[in-house]
This record gives C-alpha cells, structure tokens and sequence, in this order.
C-alpha cells in the first residue's frame, strides 16, 4: 500500500433540477428593413428570431435566384451582410426561422433597392438619308431610377414637333431639310449621373424629285381599318419607284409613327391594325431612286367603336353581415375599344338560380348591395357596353357575407402604386380614419395581369408600406 497516494477531498453538491422551459414557436423579434443602396455599398439585412429550442435563421431571394455566395455573409445571429453592392443584388430577401427538427418557421421580408448610374446598351449609329427622307435614331439605356432619355442637336436641346418626334428612346426625323444635317447626341441621366452618346446625319441633296402625292383621302372601314386613296404627283411622276404610307395617333404626345412601304403601281392602301375609338392622322410620299418628295396634305380620321374586348375586374367586400360592396376599376384603353356607356351587374345566392340584373352608368365604379342573408354565398359578375354593344361578362365571383354576430370587418384600405425600378412596385395604403373596425393586421396580394395571383404577404397592423420586387425583367424596346 505504500506505493499509492490519495488525492485532495472535494464536495458534491446536489441541486433540485431546472423546470424544462416550453416550446415556443420561432418569432422574428427584429425582422429585416427595405433598404436602397447605391452601388459598392454594404448594406445589412436584420434579422432575429427568438423560440425554444433556439431556432435556425437562414435566408433566400424570393425569386429563387442563388444569393451571391462571394459578396454575401451570415453574422451573428442571423443577420446578412452584402458587401461591394451590385445590380444584381436587387431583389426580394427573405428570412427563415426554423425550429431545429422540425417543419415550424416563420418567415419576414425586404427589398433591396440598387441605385446604378446610366450605362448605354445600345448607341445612336451614324446615318446618311436623302432630301425629304426619314432618319431614326435609336438609344437605349439601363440604370436604377431608370435614366431619362434626351436628344440634343448641335449641343442644343431638341424639341419635338411635326417633322421631329421623340418616343420611347427614339428620335424620328421626318422630310428632311439640309439644316437636318448635323451631329445629334443622346443624353441619359438619372439621379446618379449622365452620359452623352452621338452619331452623325448627312443629307444628300437632289433636286430631281416628284411633287408630293395628291388629294389623299381616308374613309372608315371599320372598328380597326382605314382605307386610304390618292393621286399620283403632278411632276415628275413617271420616276415614282414607290410611296410610304405614314400614320400615327392624332391626340397624344410623343405618338410613335409607323410607316409601310407599297409599291408604284396603287394608289389606294388598307391600314387594318388600328385600335378602335381613336383618331389617326396619315400623310403619304413619293419616292424614286435619288429621293423623295414633299408630304403629302395630312389627313385625320377616326375608327369606328366596338365592343369592351374585357370586362372589368370586380372586388368583393363586406362592411356588415347583411352588405356586399362591388367595386371595380376602369377597364384599361386598349381593351376598352370606344366609350363605356353602361355597366351590368348580375348577382345570385350560390343556392339559388334567379339571377338579379343591375345596369348601371358607364361613370360608376362601386354598387353597394344591401339586405342579403349573413353567413351566406353570394355570385357576382359584370359587363361593359359601349354605343356598339356589350362585352362578354367577367367570370362568378364568389363572396360569402359574415356572420350576424361576427365582429364588423372593417373597410378596404385605399392603395397607391409607386414604381421604384423596372421589377420593384412600392405598395402604399391608408386606412379610412372614420371606420371604428378593429384591425389585426394586413394581407397582402398581387398579380400580373393574366397570371395566377400570389399570396398571400402577411403584414402587421402598424405597417403602412411594401415593397414588391422580382415581378420580371426590365425590357428595352428594340423596334
């Protein structure tokens, strides 16, 4: 025994054991903010979340891009990090809190807003047109707020006006004159910057032309054809190789003008791909080889009406058990095809077969019905009229009324569109400040036109705004 050793006494303390705390479900306490950031900025993403167990906050773009894994990091508890800003870091964040080993999250939303400054992606190119000729320059470019786009002639702004139109990204020089020839820039600016492009027109000058065509008339065809006639040129006619016909919307700013080319042997042409309800005005000219002649004398006339190609899109809403309220919003011009004179409101409980009729005047936009049964179904649809006729209705909406003692439900917040870039729409409301209804919070849904509608976005009773990024790509227009 002599070659064993005893160590040192220590004492063991025995406590009462700790009560198991409950479960909790994950809550995001600080949820993310929407931020706009310019580029190579850092902008972090907040986000804390409290539950038992401790939950997993992880996070993913709502348009189910990748996120940047070289520029992008978790801190903390959960909060996201995106350093050196770019474009293509705009969008939709979303964080995930997540019990471990479950399937209970909960989820919180921003946006990320990228403040670029212009960059071309398409240059006005250099041109070489005749006397009395059409010149179009074409200049497209992209950044967030989208730039602005400009023409200067000369360094000297230009205004548009009847040879001289500006549209879209496209200046259109029509019947040009020798003070045409000169050096046009295209200026795009934005909040962050501008930068100027330009390219060169050279007129070349022949004396041997036609006259302008003559006597043009147009007559209505229909809902969407104009039938244009003329005469050939006074002078110089036998040397017509082909005449344009040109035409363009008469009420508007910046309308853009099309043209078709037709050959040397007519002189009457069918225009039949116009909207209806509108006026046009049309001029023609006569081309031979080393130019082109005068404008004609300009001619406007109007097609004809027809019927709504839509109806409009209903809302459905309840104040109280026994009211439904029918909203809707015009329906857009280009569907509309003339004046709506007449709205028809056909209704029905789902349990029954008559159907009630309602016509009311083109300037309405909302009926309230009232004295209908609580807790029941009911079916609504509408249709337009103009002069010519009715539209097709809209489908059944359907609504079911609340519960005689359900607790009033309270008015429909009024809304406000903002566009923020060309995918990120800002989502505003205000609450009617004479409705007594209690407020929970708010559902949020949304749409693009002739697609399924997503949602929906819960929001809390103190938000008043949202930011709804990722609804498509920004397209340039290209014609």
């Amino acid at each position: 025994m002599s070659n064993r050793r005893k160590s040192a006494e220590a004492t063991l303390t025995v406590v009462p054991a700790t009560p198991m705390q409950p479960l909790k479900k994950p809550v995001i306490i600080a949820p993310p903010q929407n931020t706009t950031a310019s580029l190579h900025q850092t902008v972090t993403l907040e986000c804390m979340a409290t539950g038992n167990p401790k939950p997993i906050v992880s996070w993913s773009r709502l348009d189910q891009k990748p996120i940047d894994v070289f520029n992008t990091r978790v801190l903390g508890n959960g909060n996201l990090v995106i350093s050196d800003v770019k474009v293509q870091h705009a969008g939709v964040y979303v964080c995930r809190a997540t019990t471990p080993g479950t399937r209970n999250f909960t989820v919180a939303m921003a946006s990320v807003a990228v403040l670029a400054p212009p960059s071309f992606v398409e240059r006005p190119e250099s041109l070489t047109r005749p006397r009395a000729g059409t010149a179009r320059f074409v200049c497209q470019a992209e950044g967030i707020p989208m730039p602005k786009i400009s023409w200067l002639k000369n360094g000297r702004k230009i205004h548009s006006n009847g040879r001289i139109k500006m549209y879209n990204s496209k200046l259109v020089i029509n019947q040009i004159i020798p003070e045409d020839d000169a050096v046009y820039q295209c200026m795009a600016e934005n909040s962050h910057g501008s930068i100027l492009s330009r390219a060169r027109l050279i007129v070349i000058m022949s004396e041997d032309r036609p006259s302008a065509p003559r006597h043009l008339r147009a007559e209505t065809v229909s809902s969407s054809a104009i039938i244009l006639s003329w005469e050939r040129p006074l002078y110089n006619s036998e040397k017509v190789i082909a005449y344009s016909v040109h035409y363009m919307k008469a009420e508007g700013l910046n309308n853009e003008e099309y043209q078709v080319v037709i050959g040397n042997d007519t002189n009457h042409y069918i225009i039949d791909d116009l909207d209806p309800a509108s006026n046009y005005t049309f001029y023609i000219v006569a081309y031979m080889p080393m130019g082109a002649s005068q404008m004609s004398d300009h001619v406007t006339q109007s097609t004809l009406e027809d019927v709504p190609l839509r109806a409009p899109e209903i809302s459905l809403t309840s104040r109280s058990p026994t009211d439904v309220l029918i909203s809707w919003l015009p329906i857009p011009s280009k569907f509309r095809r003339g004046k709506i004179i007449l709205y028809r409101l056909s209704f029905r409980m789902s349990t029954e077969s008559s159907v009630q009729v309602l016509e009311l005047p083109g300037t309405t936009h909302e009926y309230f019905l009232e004295g209908l049964k609580p807790d029941s179904v009911y079916l609504v649809r509408i249709a337009a009229s103009t002069k010519v006729g009715w539209g097709e209705s809209s489908v059944w909406t359907s609504h079911q009324t609340p519960k005689a003692s359900s607790i009033r439900a309270p008015r429909s917040p009024e809304l406000r569109l903002d566009p923020l870039n060309c995918t990120t729409i800002a989502v505003r409301w205000q609450q009617d400040p004479e409705d007594t209804a209690t407020i929970q919070g708010y559902k949020l849904y949304y749409k693009e036109e002739g697609q399924q509608e997503s949602g929906p976005i819960l929001l809390d009773v103190k938000d008043f705004d949202y930011n709804i990024g990722g609804l498509g790509k920004c397209v340039m227009n290209r014609n």
